[in-house]
């Protein structure tokens, strides 16, 4: 189905990339319509070329000089008003590419020819996105998300304006509820890890205020309107308090605390993870780290409720341990032992006095005093939410650090892709930045290039794409821009972008971002629904009567750590 826009222009060059057309009187073209053209080639028959509208202008026919157009507004002077519009192509069949002819007519795709125009008819499987400017269904290929023929999100834009963190979870959400992936997103798992304030703690609690329009979007794309069901929220113990109680305000169900013992801290080498703010290979302390790190596995010895004991010495709390590294590292017997021969003494003093600034930001998460967790991260939600917001930076740092190579470590040795395991990490930039090097860098250059084949889906939010490490960048198949600064809009990372898109992107409102993915060549302006789940504590309907577990301010969570496999989340 088309309708008449104009005719292609003869006073442009026309190529078999782009092309103007002259719209006609009682027609109109805007920007992101999907224009459609044909000619007719010898020997070949009818070519179709369709592509998208990038630029419109409109000017006056005959007018000479600026002032010019106060006497033609006041019919003095004789002029034309025209408008034309610049088309991408994006699509030429058959493969012939050829310009269109001058005077050609052109239409305006809808329909199956608007789908095919975009692609939208090769995708056997269509993860919906949301809506273009004139209304139409968005479609996203999930081969390209999936891991079939790539991987990974990108997602960039002003923080507070971009709706980063909203798009992301409204992807899971259509990946989940679309039936793009059919009866594999039964399996699928999602971890998101909550950076600011406490919005994503309450995605499995419906939005009270989605109205009527908002729910007929949803079922336009095919989907039924409602809250994610099945999420589990982590979240780090509260300050002080030795029943491990989770620091969580918003809800009381369906929520407990993440903790390591003091024996899996030293088990598992994790104090890399503490100075993940700071590694850096011009650092020479960092070798001290690894040194400690190594001597902590050999030497501790796990006792009751998660304690180590390290040479007939108890220790239940992670200043203990920080006491007992820098008396070892002090002792001039023992320093060659626990940070090597070749360190000088300035190197293991600039050691000793951030592993001392460190007892601040992450005692409450290493605990020799309660019961070890086994797993961080259960199998029982389809949905985990890691809430960060509560912690300092550091402590933030070594969460995600930990985390992810947990769960990076899990796939590879079910050396299977699936079931899928999408992770959701906003403020990409801080944990893998373009310089430097850190254990969470490694890990996330890891999940980026070796990911995929593994089944680990990464979709990264950051405010500045031109500050994130450039393999991460460049290994994300599908990119996501919303609102963008002028400066970080002329960068090179957002050269997929066309030029009228780079200047849109700096007044895009919430809501509106700009999609491009492999398949074709110019991004899809898209405008994603409403959360149909609450966003914060104002938008939450009733408690999910799935979710078992409560938070009370004197009960252990772990006398109910032994039903959780039998609560359905």
């Amino acid at each position: 189905m088309t309708d008449s826009v104009g005719r292609v222009l003869g006073t442009e060059d026309a190529t078999p990339l782009s092309f103007w057309v002259g719209v006609g009187p009682d027609a109109y073209a805007q920007l992101d319509d999907v224009l459609t053209t044909e000619r007719e080639v010898p020997g070949v028959g009818t070519v179709r070329v369709s592509g998208v509208v990038t630029a419109v202008r409109s000017r006056h026919e005959g007018a000479q000089f600026d002032s010019d157009v106060f006497d033609i507004a006041g019919g003095l002077l004789p002029a034309q008003v025209q408008e034309a519009a610049e088309v991408t192509v994006t699509r030429v069949e058959p493969e012939v590419f050829v310009p269109p002819t001058p005077g050609a007519a052109v239409e305006r795709a809808t329909g199956a020819e608007r789908d095919r125009a975009l692609y939208f008819d090769g995708m056997e499987r269509q993860v919906p996105l949301g809506f273009s400017r004139d209304g139409q269904p968005v479609f996203l290929n999930a081969d390209f998300l999936d891991g079939t023929r790539g991987a990974h999100v990108s997602i960039s834009g002003i923080s507070g304006v971009a709706t980063k963190t909203s798009f992301a979870t409204w992807l899971l959400y259509s990946l989940l509820h679309s039936g793009a992936i059919g009866a594999e997103a039964a399996n699928t798992k999602a971890l998101i890890f909550n950076v600011k304030g406490e919005d994503l703690l309450l995605l499995d609690h419906d939005n009270t205020k989605i109205d009527d329009e908002i729910r007929e979007s949803y079922r336009r794309l095919g989907m039924a309107p409602g809250a994610f069901k099945s999420v589990e929220v982590l979240a780090p113990p509260r300050e002080g308090d030795n029943n491990g109680v989770p620091d969580v305000a918003c809800r009381s169900t369906g929520v407990d605390a993440f903790y390591w013992t003091l024996a899996e801290f030293c088990r598992d080498g994790l104090l890399p993870f503490v100075f993940a703010d700071a590694d850096d290979d011009r650092q020479q302390y960092t070798m001290v780290v690894h040194q400690v790190a190594a001597r902590l596995r050999k030497e501790a010895r796990p006792k009751d409720n998660g304690a180590v004991a390290v040479d007939g010495q108890l220790l239940t709390t992670y200043r203990d341990l920080v006491d007992l590294i820098c008396e070892r590292l002090s002792d001039d017997v023992t320093r060659t032992e626990w940070a090597g021969s070749a360190i000088g003494l300035g190197t293991v003093n600039a050691f000793i006095r951030r592993l001392i600034a460190s007892g601040r930001d992450i005692g409450r998460l290493i605990r020799g005093d309660l019961p070890p967790k086994g797993k961080v991260v259960s199998s029982q939600a389809q949905v985990t939410v890691v809430d960060l917001h509560n912690l300092p930076d550091r402590a933030q740092r070594f969460v995600v650090g930990v985390v992810l190579r947990g769960e990076f470590e899990r796939k590879e040795k079910a050396g299977t892709a699936r079931p899928l395991q999408f992770v959701v990490l906003d403020e990409l930039n801080k944990y893998a930045p373009r310089e430097g090097t850190s254990p969470i860098k490694d890990i996330l250059l890891d999940i980026a290039e070796r990911g995929r084949s593994m089944g680990v889906i990464l979709i990264g939010a950051q405010q500045t794409a031109s500050e994130v490490e450039r393999r991460i960048a460049s290994n994300s198949a599908v990119r996501v821009v919303g609102r963008l600064d002028s400066a970080e809009a002329t960068r090179p990372e957002y050269g997929f972008l066309t030029q009228a898109q780079r200047q849109r992107v700096l007044m895009a409102k919430p809501g509106t971002m700009f999609v491009g993915q492999p398949e074709l060549p110019v991004p899809l302006v898209v405008n994603f629904p409403f959360p149909a789940w609450a966003t914060r504590p104002a938008e939450a309907g009733s408690a999910p009567s799935t979710s078992a577990r409560s938070v009370t301010a004197k009960v252990d969570p772990f006398e109910l750590a032994d039903d959780d496999d039998d609560i359905p989340f």
